[in-house]
């Protein structure tokens, strides 16, 4: 028997549930408050032509959740035809990263679990680990500068256990001249509404390719094995 081990007494895991449950109620609440700015969003005619500043920070949270459903490069370009770049960089990067803040908590909450913990010790993402850990910061600013999907950041740096403060100082100092150049663009060249429509659709299109290849894939897998059946 080990004597060293520690035993968890009725008191001790009577806290641990009670954050667990805490825990899942701030994870249900996250995910709920994005789906409805989002259905909100999509379903509202009058916000998505508004130019009020306070539309273009909520947006932030569900084009930037997770893996982001919809674009943010139109709607920057929108409100950068009537508002100053620096106005546009600094709102757009303030929601960045409080989305970002939620993104670190989020992915943390599901990778706790037991089932998903040992996700970070299995070969591929081991490697995919190590590979992020030579030069975490430079990884998160490339990513975060340039048309990298940063989705997979978002869970990797919680994987790899990399600092919070770090990660969103890397987002902070890659997001904002990002943003800039995007707010610059917008204010220089006025693109009119239907090209910014234009362009929101195909880069949803782009966005979901992989998924919907997938999708066909399985479902011709599916069908070739009923028919070897």
């Amino acid at each position: 028997m080990n004597q060293n081990k520690k035993k968890v007494t009725p008191t001790q895991n009577s806290k641990n549930q009670g954050m667990s449950r805490k825990r899942i109620v701030i994870f249900t609440i996250e995910i709920s408050l994005i789906i409805l700015l989002l259905v909100v969003w999509l379903s509202s005619e009058s916000i998505r032509q508004s130019k009020d500043l306070r539309i273009l920070f909520l947006y932030s949270f569900p084009c930037q959740f997770l893996i982001a459903v919809v674009p943010h490069e139109p709607v920057y370009l929108f409100f950068s035809k009537f508002y100053a770049p620096l106005t546009v960089t600094l709102v757009s990067v303030s929601g960045a990263l409080l989305t970002e803040l939620l993104n670190y908590s989020t992915f943390k909450f599901i990778i706790d679990f037991k089932s998903f913990s040992k996700i970070q010790y299995s070969g591929f993402v081991g490697k995919i680990i190590k590979i992020f850990n030579k030069a975490p910061f430079a990884a998160l600013w490339i990513a975060g500068f340039t048309p990298v999907p940063f989705y997979p950041f978002r869970f990797l740096v919680v994987l790899a256990r990399y600092s919070k403060v770090k990660y969103l100082l890397a987002v902070f100092l890659s997001r904002t001249p990002r943003f800039f150049l995007l707010a610059l663009l917008g204010h220089a060249f006025k693109i009119p509404d239907y090209l910014l429509i234009i362009l929101f659709a195909v880069l949803i299109i782009i966005a979901n390719v992989p998924i919907v290849k997938k999708l066909i894939d399985k479902r011709k897998r599916s069908r070739g094995a009923e028919k070897a059946v």
